[in-house]
């Protein structure tokens, strides 16, 4: 197939593929692995310390050397990113009518001057907006008003808005109103087949003896270790609850975070609390999931999420704070908290109480929605027909 015949489609955000951790760099991992459409052409960035390029699940990878320029690294990258799509398209002219997808709304001071370009070759600018990153609380005032500048200068430039969240979707659509924005919903897409690790497999009896976690005798949450998941309203929670089961906690700890926990809820006298730090292995973190008597998941800020469709996919009982977002992705086949005080600690009392029909009826809800709207087939499926339809 010649290359006049194929869509090019430039991925701009994500730290590249192979995945090693991260949303978009999973997503991107599998928008290229599950590509049924051969006549679309992947070319991703990959942030990098030296240049190369290789190719990886049929994409053609390029890898941005970024100088360490701190909070602007980013910003730098993606720009850099884009700079080298527009050049190897000027090197291509084959190439006609390229989409170039970008991953959240970092650059936004700068993409009228992209634009212009893209529009000059014949292409256009789609756009994931991400959730609201000028809400997390990691940022100061002075960054979250850059990002909320930054996302109404994407939304005016972009030819379409690919949200994957409906929430979000309505959010840019009554927001930025006056820009009459294009959008469209395609979720982020998850599996629901179960781990390779057998029961006896080593690995799986190794980290449950290092951590001291039975099987089905712990409730646990997987995520990034930042103020709006939530955390202090989990632990302060579970500490109130009258369980014996422990709280195993999968994520990134950072001390001064965890040193503000430590002050605040005294976490630390509670022997039931334990942080087990990050799972880079998947199937590892699948079998995590999968012997979990319960999950926990505190996120409010953002889309839908990797975590919570992983854990509706692998968890039998999930207890999700009832934000728009879990909603709408969990539906009926989860309980739900609030952060008032007492909810989330008689939650996990009564979730201690139910039976073992009443916990798998909730598991298979919860697989049945992640098969009907969420697999990584569905999601390709329709990221190609719309990249298809460009043409």
């Amino acid at each position: 197939m010649t290359s006049n015949q194929k869509q090019h489609v430039f991925i701009v955000g994500s730290k590249g593929i192979p995945a090693a951790y991260g949303g978009f760099e999973t997503f991107v991992e599998k928008l290229t692995e599950y590509r049924k459409q051969e006549n679309i052409q992947y070319h991703v960035a990959v942030l990098s310390d030296h240049t190369e390029e290789y190719e990886h699940n049929g994409a053609h990878c390029f890898c941005i050397k970024v100088p360490n320029v701190g909070s602007a690294k980013a910003i730098y990258y993606d720009c850099a990113a884009l700079n080298y799509c527009l050049k190897y398209c000027k090197k291509h002219p084959e190439i006609s009518k390229p989409i170039f997808y970008v991953l959240a709304c970092r650059i936004g001071p700068f993409i009228s001057h992209f634009k212009r370009q893209i529009r000059a070759l014949g292409g256009k600018l789609y756009v994931n907006p991400d959730g609201h990153e000028w809400k997390r609380a990691k940022w100061n005032k002075a960054i979250r008003k850059y990002w909320k500048y930054s996302e109404s200068k994407m939304v005016k430039h972009a030819d379409l808005l690919i949200c994957d969240s409906v929430n979000i979707e309505k959010y840019i659509k009554e927001e930025y109103a006056r820009y009459n924005p294009k959008t469209t919903f395609i979720a982020y897409g998850s599996e629901t087949s179960r781990s390779a690790l057998k029961d006896d497999d080593k690995k799986w009896a190794s980290w449950c003896k290092e951590h001291h976690v039975k099987p089905k005798e712990y409730y646990l949450v997987v995520g990034r270790f930042v103020p709006e998941n939530n955390y202090e309203t989990m632990i302060r929670e579970f500490m109130k609850a009258k369980t014996e089961k422990s709280f195993v906690l999968v994520t990134n700890v950072t001390d001064k975070f965890r040193d503000e926990l430590k002050e605040r809820t005294h976490f630390q006298n509670d022997s039931r609390i334990n942080f087990v730090g990050t799972v880079y292995d998947q199937e590892l973190l699948k079998k995590i999931r999968e012997n979990a008597y319960g999950y926990f998941h505190g996120h409010e800020v953002g889309g839908t999420n990797p975590s919570l469709l992983e854990a509706l996919g692998s968890t039998d009982l999930n207890l999700l704070l009832g934000v728009g977002f879990n909603r709408e992705v969990a539906g009926d086949a989860a309980l739900y908290w609030s952060k008032k005080a007492g909810s989330l600690a008689k939650m996990i009392e009564k979730a201690d109480e139910m039976t073992d029909e009443e916990i798998l009826s909730y598991g298979k809800k919860a697989k049945r929605r992640i098969q009907n709207a969420y697999t990584w087939d569905i999601i390709v499926d329709k990221y190609e027909k719309i990249f298809i339809k460009n043409r």
